[in-house]
């Protein structure tokens, strides 16, 4: 394979001139090199500003929703910009250092992952300026084809959410921000750097590039997959695995039996999955230092696996076992202090209603398949491979 940044680099486009890069540690070629070492010790081009998403341009910050601070890079003396920090954005000041942004970042595929917003954000402010954009294509490390789950709906946007689309996208960073600029109207001076030698049916593991962790709760490619449905029980207190080992796969409550639930998670004949009972203790975050139980979730069959129905799976059956212990997240979250956290991650108030009305776990999958649809045909006119 040759990943986006690997073909821009070996090009001409950049000679010249004036270079900000949005990138974190994930931004690496096939031989663990960072964009920003290749940038900095280019003849051809200036390195000039790096731009940082959530957790920080090193992703040092292991806290969901701690901002981090500018800095420099002292090695390069260059500005370092955090863009989860006073500003989700970039200002006009930042970017009338850099004659063109460069943009190659790790996506995970699920419309819950704040860095395909701070690319749209970039992308907004560059369109204002009239500074050009490329964006590094990466592989989708689920796959490019499956798509799943509730889609947002209006009124329910968020840093963690901008976009009508279901929470299992299928689609490739660059895909999304053609998708961002011309369906979604962004209208910025946008080009694309394709991969070679990715196709839509691959997992990460079936490539050949390096991973990296693109922010600190998401390990390993086994978290990626579970990661479109268990990414819900943020908006819950329930705990979602951080402090652990096995975040997003590892779910449970201090209240909760898990050799109850996982028992019944297995009766609902889910394909692709096994969820074991399991016991474990977060170092951090909710319940930190209290023993939870629980299951893990383990994926018997990656194309089989349904990650959002799994998740809901694990949400109703814990709330119909104990819907006075079971607790919705209280707001605020992000910016937004009116909306219940769950109803911003899952896009609309429905899939709450429909978990506390233990409507069955199938009609709540049947429930998601217009958005899907309509989604599918949309996509299709941005798909590059």
């Amino acid at each position: 394979m040759l990943l986006g940044s690997e073909r821009l680099l070996a090009s001409s486009r950049l000679d010249g001139l004036k270079v900000g890069i949005l990138a974190n540690p994930a931004s690496i070629d096939h031989t663990f090199t960072h964009i920003v070492d290749r940038l900095g010790a280019s003849k051809r081009c200036k390195l000039a500003a790096i731009f940082g998403p959530q957790h920080g341009f090193r992703s040092n910050v292991q806290d969901n929703m701690i901002e981090t601070a500018h800095a420099e890079d002292r090695r390069r003396k260059v500005p370092i910009f955090s863009l989860y920090s006073e500003t989700r954005e970039p200002t006009p000041e930042m970017l009338g250092l850099i004659d063109v942004l460069v943009i190659d970042i790790q996506d995970v595929g699920a419309r819950i992952y704040t860095f395909i917003y701070t690319m749209a954000n970039c992308l907004r402010v560059a369109a204002r300026m009239g500074l050009p954009v490329i964006v590094c294509d990466r592989p989708n490390p689920i796959g490019g084809i499956a798509i799943e789950g509730p889609t947002l709906e209006p009124g329910y946007e968020s840093f963690v959410g901008q976009f009508r689309m279901p929470m299992r996208h299928g689609m490739t960073v660059a895909e999304l921000a053609r998708l961002f600029n011309e369906h979604f109207k962004i209208g910025a001076e946008l080009e694309t750097v394709t991969m070679e030698g990715w196709t839509r049916e691959m997992y990460f593991d079936a490539t050949d590039v390096p991973w990296v962790m693109p922010s600190p709760n998401m390990p390993t490619l086994d978290t990626a997959i579970v990661y479109p449905g268990t990414v819900l029980l943020e908006g819950t207190m329930l705990s979602e695995g951080r402090g652990t080992t096995r975040p997003f796969e590892l779910v449970g409550a201090p209240w909760l039996d898990g050799e109850v639930l996982a028992p019944r998670l297995n009766r609902l004949g889910l394909k692709g999955v096994h969820f074991r009972e399991a016991a474990f203790e977060p170092t951090f975050q909710k319940h930190a230092g209290t023993t939870c139980g629980g299951c893990q979730i383990h994926v018997t069959s990656r194309e089989a696996f349904a990650p959002v129905a799994a998740g809901v799976a694990v949400l109703r059956e814990s709330y119909g076992l104990a819907p006075d212990r079971f607790k919705w997240r209280d707001p605020p979250y992000e910016y937004e202090r009116e909306k219940m956290p769950f109803d911003i991650l899952a896009g609309s108030p429905e899939l709450r209603n429909q978990i506390e009305a233990q409507v069955p776990l199938e009609e709540i999958v049947a429930s998601w398949k217009p958005g899907e649809e309509e989604f599918a045909e949309i996509r299709r006119g941005y798909l590059l491979y």
